[in-house]
């Protein structure tokens, strides 16, 4: 057995800003960049109280539930912790009693089929309901009409909803990872080893909300192409354009109403999942516009999409089934891959209801809470809010505490570290840290320690050609570079092009129609941007870690997906 607790390498310095470490044990974790959720610069309100994580130094209650419900010896607590500006985080390493690993283990693998059983009936019936419950109570509370001490305790209750909704959330996801790591093995026993390109055109999800939206924006497209002059409207104008003059062109007050609709179901998302400080669809309407007229000049067909991916899942499945002779070994497999694919829609569902439902939810609510605070003249304008604490709010509410000037040297620090390219990684980084602890794979772990040690060992120039990512999605594709670094430039990236980003969430997931290719900095081959880029076909490379910072806009690059490497070729 290897030594767990071997170091494999330390970072504790930063030549561009200091960073304060509390004690030997907090520079004895591996903080990574949380590029996954937060690739850009947090708001001290999301890193207050938004996190799934711990951030003051004690054990976090989120995450330290689902260590502690499940038994695993994987772990015991998550924390964060903000350096130069971003979101890193570090697993704590579990200290179970040694005589204890092996029969919690046991207890684990016993239990957690039965949750991946039963979970989707659990989930329907209880969960989803339960979920809504807390978006109705979150937005319906009568913000304008109570005093700053009454909205206070509702801001008690949000924030209690929420770690109840991620209690919920980390019971899905164990119960999916149970379930997709079932498949994993038995593929692995029959097969003899795992093919990730085969299993990745398998586990698509045939059902889910990501699906949903796609098709209620389709459904406006169709409308507008059968009323010639909101035709006319989206192919020659922009959105601003659009909604300006929808009101007043024919049939433009059906197109209203639908958008509204879609508002209300499907609007509360935004670029970015995991913050407050992003306008949501439900706000702001614009992407809708902007979506429907992409669909309307690339005549997008929604069902031939999905009966693409679905005809591809097939043909998949059975090319699979069509390699196993043994009828024991069939009937295995068969039974292993249902009970994953009726999990797979958990992937985007539990983003639809919590990672994105919850936290838009909750900006809604912080803003209608930042408009009071203006009203009383407190804060200067309701976005205001985000750049203070939880404490900060509660005593500004209360008491006559200042922080005019607190919130404008916030911005300016945000603003700062916007100039700052995060590094991969800071503190001590252990043999358990990088290969046995599990989650981390989710971000491309160990490639990217892997490729950062052979760098610094071959003290070899970084290409500045090639980069070497992880396969997300089969195929090769050659193009033009559209770069995308925040939310509001994802409308120009033209039909064809090859979106080069950060990450992506489930509100990026209407640009998958029209890009030819996607190439992201973060991520492993379960990521969000590798599981979407294969429900659609398009080539992708994730877990490049550099290309945000090598590719510019209109570059010619190639990219392989089955590789996982990304050329620019001028």
């Amino acid at each position: 057995m290897s030594d767990t607790s071997k170091v494999l390498a330390t970072k504790f310095t930063d030549d561009r800003f200091p960073i304060e470490w509390k004690n030997e044990e907090e520079k004895g974790l591996m903080w990574f960049y949380d590029d996954l959720h937060c690739p850009n610069p947090i708001s001290p309100l999301y890193f207050d109280v938004g996190g799934w994580w711990d951030c003051e130094g004690r054990w976090g209650t989120d995450c330290a539930y689902m260590y502690q419900r499940f038994g695993a010896p994987i772990g015991k607590a998550w924390l964060a912790k903000n350096i130069g500006g971003y979101v890193y985080s570090a697993v704590v390493p579990p200290d179970m009693d040694a005589d204890k690993v092996g029969p919690m283990f046991d207890y684990y693998t016993k239990v957690m089929p039965i949750y991946a059983e039963t979970f989707m009936d659990r989930w329907e019936k209880e969960y989803v309901p339960r979920l809504l419950q807390m978006h109705k109570a979150i937005l319906d509370y009568d913000y304008e009409h109570k005093s700053l001490p009454e909205i206070m305790i509702q801001l008690e209750d949000i924030l209690d909803m929420k770690s109840e909704a991620f209690r919920i959330h980390w019971i899905i996801n164990l119960a999916q990872f149970q379930s997709s790591t079932n498949f994993t093995n038995v593929y692995e026993k029959t097969m003899g080893k795992v093919d990730s390109v085969e299993i990745g055109k398998i586990t698509v999800s045939p059902k889910d909300r990501n699906w949903d939206s796609l098709k209620a924006l389709w459904e406006m497209k169709e409308y507008v192409c059968t009323v010639p002059a909101l035709k006319a409207l989206f192919s020659e104008n922009d959105a601003a354009t659009i909604m300006a003059k929808a009101a007043d062109t024919e049939g433009g007050a059906k197109l209203l109403e639908m958008v509204d609709a879609y508002r209300e179901e499907y609007g509360f998302k935004a670029m970015y999942t995991h913050e407050f400080i992003y306008k949501t669809w439900y706000e702001d309407p614009t992407p809708v516009y902007e979506a429907v007229r992409g669909y309307v000049a690339n005549d997008y067909d929604f069902n031939a999409e999905y009966k693409a991916c679905m005809d591809s899942q097939q043909e998949a499945i059975n090319g699979l089934y069509a390699k196993v002779t043994d009828p024991a070994q069939k009937e295995e497999l068969k039974a292993a891959l249902e009970q994953c694919l009726r999990m797979t829609p958990l992937t985007p569902d539990h983003h639809f209801y919590i990672d994105q439902g919850i936290y838009s939810h909750m900006r809604v609510a912080f803003i209608e809470i930042g408009k009071v605070m203006v009203r009383e003249g407190l804060i200067d304008d309701p976005e205001d809010i985000f750049m203070l604490k939880y404490d900060e709010i509660r005593c500004t509410c209360t008491s006559n505490y200042p922080v005019k000037e607190l919130v404008k040297t916030r911005r300016a620090e945000m603003e700062a570290a916007k100039k700052r390219a995060p590094q991969e990684w800071y503190g001590t980084a252990t043999e358990w840290q990088v290969y046995n602890e599990p989650y981390k794979s989710l971000w491309g772990y160990p490639h990217k320690f892997e490729a950062e040690m052979q760098e610094m060992k071959e003290k070899a120039e970084i290409s500045k050609t090639v980069l070497k990512g992880i396969p997300g999605c089969p195929g090769e594709y050659e193009g033009i570079a559209h770069l995308v670094s925040d939310p509001s430039e994802l409308d120009d990236v033209k039909a064809g092009e090859i979106l080069v980003c950060k990450m992506t969430n489930p509100a990026w997931v209407v640009a998958f129609s029209k890009v030819g290719a996607l190439v992201t900095d973060t991520g492993g081959a379960l990521s969000h941007p590798a599981v979407v880029a294969r429900e659609f076909n398009v080539p992708c490379v994730v877990g490049t870690r550099r290309a945000t910072q090598l590719v510019k806009t209109g570059d010619k690059i190639r990219v392989d997906g089955s590789k996982g490497v990304v050329e620019i070729i001028s």
